[in-house]
């Protein structure tokens, strides 16, 4: 099972390239849902309204199993298609390539434009970091209040990120912590009484 993905951790804007006379405009951004994608896709539209076209490629999920390419008019195939392509040759996720064109009035040919939408994204990446990012899962104990220490001692070995902690007489924390290390921490929390848990994977 997978608990890492690579991506980007910063976000690249307005690397531009010229093509007999058309200029190709690249963006990248890390997205981590389609709300944050549309916004993003809205965001350039908005930067570059009389653009003749915004195409993007993005894929979204720890395999990239959500994904799409869009030539926004181009021919089909040669604008979304080889941008995603650099999506895949990188090996990342979460991210969304955008690439905008401004027409410069001499057509490209389809072969053009594969080699133009291609090398627009290839450097709009290479400008980014990328990055390799750990799952998390979110866990939430519940516990009596005389066994904190031991709780919150086993949550410090397994470099949990405490998010919330609720002392009463039956005690409850949430945190969170990498997808790697939960079926340890279950072991260790099953062998233990009077202690009650869930586990929920992002």
């Amino acid at each position: 099972m997978l608990h890492e993905y690579k991506t980007i951790s910063n976000e690249v804007e307005n690397i531009i390239i010229k093509e007999k006379g058309s200029k190709f405009v690249g963006f990248a951004y890390q997205v981590n849902n389609e709300k944050e994608l549309r916004a993003v896709l809205e965001k350039v539209r908005g930067e570059h309204p009389k653009a003749t076209h915004h195409c993007y490629a993005f894929r979204l999920g720890i395999n990239g199993e959500n994904y799409r390419a869009n030539d926004d008019g181009e021919p089909s195939g040669s604008a979304g298609l080889p941008i995603y392509n650099q999506l895949l040759a990188h090996e990342i996720t979460n991210v969304l390539v955008i690439v905008v064109r401004y027409y410069g009035g001499t057509k490209l040919g389809v072969p053009g434009l594969v080699r133009a939408y291609k090398e627009s994204a290839k450097l709009t990446l290479e400008e980014s970091l990328i990055i390799t990012k750990e799952l998390e899962s979110e866990i939430e104990i519940t516990f009596n209040f005389n066994q904190q220490n031991i709780i919150f001692t086993l949550l410090s070995k397994f470099d949990a990120k405490v998010l919330q902690f609720d002392a009463h007489e039956n005690c409850v924390v949430k945190a969170f912590i990498k997808s790697s290390k939960t079926e340890n921490i279950s072991e260790k929390l099953s062998e233990m009484q009077y202690i009650s848990f869930k586990i929920n994977e992002n």
